[in-house]
């Protein structure tokens, strides 16, 4: 059995690759992480250091126990910190009138990449926390932030030895200049910058791209294929693409008198009501993305009219949530507001939502959470910004009179707010996939 689902999946997956338009060769791509990095650090950096009043932010890893703010600085070609890999960022400020940027620094052996240039030789100064000490007594910064937070874990990224290493270092003047980066690194991950966000739109649509060919006749065979088989089917397809998936597709479906709401590793049959879970990364931007497909009996068209009507109401589910999205607002204001006017209208929803960018999931109003349909201290607190994306994530239940039981719509799109409107970065589900052989 194991051996006829491997050779069904690889008939399969060379019968659908054509359909797809390949991601960008990987040498194009390292050209255009770098780049979007060289905008982010000149363009985007000095402004959020202002607004967070850090004028100096120092980040610290080393090989293989990487700070996730850094990891997400390093050129295309570091995989990786090198032995251990210090960045020095530095506000310059205004001079005559004149914008002198932020200083990129790498306490180093040498360049990393383009844009840290090397502050440090071994041969001068053998001692590399010195030499930092050095660089910051010689740019004399009011506050020097660094990557540490009791609640947000990805601006929480500086290691214990390495804290304890460089207040070592550090003048004991300097010392109380040292101050949490936590907003600065949350704003740095969140906000999107002009030029990713083509390739944004880009990246979410070749994520709905796999889900609408795994979830066809190409790939689903109903009596003969599991979810089990579209699950390794859409992984396969990925990495067949050159891509990263974040976490691995998973396939569940309903079906008409069945009581488990959702059923794993299951042959799919005609009438069900499949769902996926699938996410993946092009270049260091992170999709998130749920669907539907359902399975058409042998005498019908499309799906039963209730069935339709569920989707629907997910769909006024989303559009609850995203009227409230606004600059100011916190994650539990935009969450509380919405479920209770998608409940006021009828609905029987529950939201989830939470940013999105170099993480999966990523820094950022914590807007519901499944298993918490309540306030979230701390991080629901944090306030809504311009340029920033979320996964739109949320389910609804209603009752299907063609079914005669409750079905659950579980939906997740990306979409991007400038400030003023969210829009979807790629569409959202409003039909379902239909297999019909």
């Amino acid at each position: 059995m194991i051996v006829l689902r491997v050779t069904f999946l690889l008939a399969m997956l060379g019968a659908v690759i054509p359909a797809l338009a390949e991601p960008l060769p990987l040498a194009q791509r390292a050209e255009i992480v770098d780049d979007i990095l060289h905008q982010r650090i000149s363009k985007l950096l000095p402004e959020l250091m202002r607004g967070t009043d850090i004028d100096m932010w120092v980040l610290i890893s080393r090989e293989y126990n990487e700070d996730p703010v850094l990891r997400t600085m390093l050129p295309s070609d570091w995989f990786s910190a090198r032995r251990r890999t210090i960045l020095v960022l530095f506000d310059r400020g205004m001079v005559d009138g004149v914008d002198q940027g932020v200083e990129a620094l790498a306490v180093a052996r040498y360049d990393v990449g383009d844009i840290f240039k090397k502050a440090w030789d071994p041969d001068q100064q053998p001692d590399q926390w010195q030499r930092l000490a050095t660089l910051i007594a010689e740019r004399n910064p009011k506050r020097i932030g660094i990557n540490q937070s009791d609640y947000f874990a990805q601006a929480d990224g500086l290691v214990a030895t390495d804290k304890e290493q460089f207040l070592q270092a550090l003048p004991a003047a300097f010392k109380e200049r040292v101050v949490s980066a936590e907003n600065l690194a949350i704003r740095w991950l969140e906000t999107r910058i002009p030029a990713e966000l083509p390739y944004y739109r880009n990246a979410v649509g070749i994520a709905q791209q796999i889900i609408a060919d795994g979830f066809s006749d190409a790939v689903v065979t109903p009596g003969i294929t599991t979810t089990t088989d579209i699950e390794w089917w859409m992984q396969e397809r990925i990495a067949a693409l050159k891509l990263d998936a974040w976490f691995p597709p998973t396939v569940t479906l309903q079906r008409k008198g069945e009581t488990n709401a959702r059923m794993a590793d299951a042959v799919v049959q005609r009438g069900d009501l499949l769902h996926v879970d699938l996410g993946i990364t092009y270049l260091r931007l992170n999709t998130d993305t749920q669907q539907h497909a359902y399975v058409l009996q042998l005498e019908e068209q499309a799906a039963p009219a209730s069935l339709q009507q569920a989707l629907a109401k997910g769909n006024e589910v989303q559009d609850y949530l995203t009227k409230e999205f606004a600059v100011g607002k916190t994650g539990n204001d935009i969450f509380l507001t919405a479920l209770q006017k998608a409940r006021d209208a009828g609905l029987q929803p529950s939201i989830y939502t939470h940013p999105i960018g170099y993480y999966g999931h990523g820094s950022g109003p914590t807007i519901g959470m499944w298993d918490k349909q309540h306030a979230i201290p701390v991080t629901g607190d944090y306030p809504m910004h311009a340029n920033t994306a979320y996964s739109i994530e949320l389910n609804n239940r209603s009752y299907s009179d063609d079914w005669q039981q409750e079905v659950t719509i579980m939906l997740e799109e990306d979409a991007f707010f400038d400030g003023e409107q969210v829009d979807y970065l790629h569409g959202r589900q409003q039909e379902f996939y239909l297999i019909r052989e």
